[in-house]
């Protein structure tokens, strides 16, 4: 059965409020990327991070259930291509701040969320959040069992302390915007050295300001590069006992609830960039004459090329919206984590699923093929450059 992918009136409406605001504020912001330094770049962004989270976006990335204004990963899909397919640095800071966050959302308290979560609801200042889980020499394997080294970084319960060290790196905005840290950090650490990872393994929050948070070094990255990505490490950071997000030991589970609606996201991140990179290309096909006497779209060859990248892309960004629709029932901040059948048995169809996606694939999905999308629109190759 074919699937709809029209936006409701509302949706259509976040779109478009996602647009101009992208438009008028992000754009400018782009500015700080010829900046000399990661840090002094990232710094140059937060006036447009503050216009972001005063216009309300990370109200709209929080559910309901939470005291935000989310319905789920679908609206957020839409938001976040608006603003990434204009200036990729804010939006990954803002999406950064949302994985830190998720831990919390998925794994917390009621009591954990009242204290932790209303700074992030207000629609003032420039809150951050990260997620710190990837570590220097590599991270992939956190689950590997010895003599693999896995989750390097551990935590200590010592009276009602935990007690962090290790280091950590990639991690969205963790140092903050001071060097002092974000205002909340989800900590991925070894909490029992002797037992398997699936049960020694847990997540800590850690409150800013956190002493023996300790800044190495910013890494200058090739494509967010006003988008603070540090190297920094935690030496005897100190948190409560009742910090722990989700049970002791049961990080790993929580980790991948977390990343699977993370990872739903990436794909539209992809989507928004060859967006952008089809509105550049048309842009230069439009204005450019290369010395002859006809501008290079009025080669049909160019003409129809452009078409079929334009087909392909929303056809990528419908195959995009369709795994937001399927994590719908995990998106709720009260289930619990260890009862999110739907994250496991994505996770199940997406390891099975080929590398490559062709149009079989999309008509097995019920998704029908990108041409007769089109069609079925009454669009032309000629209008989809109007």
């Amino acid at each position: 059965m074919a699937i709809d992918f029209r936006l409701t009136g509302r949706q259509h409406e976040l779109q478009l409020y996602s647009r101009k605001f992208a438009s008028e504020v992000l754009s400018p912001a782009l500015a700080a990327e010829a900046l000399p330094t990661p840090e002094q770049r990232f710094a140059a962004t937060k006036s447009a991070y503050e216009a972001t989270i005063a216009a309300g976006f990370l109200r709209k990335c929080i559910p309901l259930s939470a005291g935000g204004e989310n319905a789920g990963l679908t609206d957020t899909a839409i938001m976040i291509e608006e603003l990434y397919a204009v200036n990729a640095s804010v939006t990954l800071t803002l999406i950064g701040t949302v994985l830190g966050l998720l831990p919390l959302l998925i794994g917390g308290t009621e009591e954990q969320r009242s204290r932790l979560l209303p700074p992030f609801l207000k629609q003032a200042g420039a809150p951050l959040a990260g997620f710190c889980a990837t570590k220097p020499g590599g991270s992939a394997n956190a689950a590997s069992p010895p003599p693999g080294e896995g989750v390097r970084t551990t935590a200590t319960l010592r009276g009602d302390r935990w007690i962090i060290e290790g280091r950590k790196s990639w991690v969205s905005s963790a140092t903050g915007w001071d060097r002092k840290g974000a205002d909340i950090l989800s900590v991925l650490c070894r909490t029992d050295p002797d037992a398997p990872p699936e049960r020694g393994i847990s997540v800590m929050v850690v409150e800013r300001p956190a002493s023996g948070l300790v800044f190495e070094r910013a890494i200058d990255s090739v494509g967010h590069r006003a988008h603070l990505l540090p190297v920094f490490g935690f030496e005897g950071v100190s948190i409560p006992s009742d910090n722990v997000l989700g049970s002791v030991g049961g990080g790993l589970t929580l980790t991948a609830a977390c990343f699977t609606g993370a990872a739903a996201l990436v794909g539209i991140f992809a989507v928004a960039l060859m967006r952008a990179a089809f509105e550049f290309t048309l842009g230069f096909a439009r204005s450019e004459r290369r010395g002859g006497i006809h501008l290079v779209i009025e080669h049909q060859a160019v003409g129809y090329a452009l078409a079929d990248a334009k087909t392909r892309a929303r056809a990528h960004g419908s195959h995009a919206g369709r795994r937001g629709r399927e994590l719908r029932s995990c998106s709720s901040v009260r289930a619990p984590v260890a009862g999110c059948a739907g994250a496991s048995s994505l996770r199940r169809r997406q390891h099975r699923r080929p590398a490559s996606t062709t149009p079989r694939d999309f008509e097995t999905a019920g998704i029908r093929s990108a041409d007769d999308q089109w069609r079925g629109r009454g669009l032309t190759k000629a209008k989809l450059f109007c």
